[in-house]
């Protein structure tokens, strides 16, 4: 599973090593659903956190970009006065 996300290549191409994509898929499926991915990530975050191995920073942007609501889809050539 983790290959197939390392990589990104579509399910039905992973290695035959693996075994059949099909029941790899269902295995990730099972673990998404039952929230195993979540525990696994929040294992490994405690465990860096307490070794020193990950850093805690964050960066926060407000930037914030607006248009006219008519804006969008318009024509180029379709200013007027110009």
């Amino acid at each position: 599973m983790l290959y197939r996300l390392r990589t990104s290549l579509p399910w039905r191409d992973l290695p035959e090593h693996f075994g059949p994509w099909q029941t790899v898929w269902k295995r990730y499926r099972r673990y998404a659903a039952d929230g195993t991915w979540d525990r696994m990530l929040t294992a490994l975050l405690a465990l860096a956190d307490t070794t020193g191995d990950m850093d805690w920073v964050v960066s926060i942007d407000s930037t914030i970009v607006r248009a006219h609501q008519h804006a969008a889809g318009g024509a180029a050539d379709s200013v007027s006065g110009l």
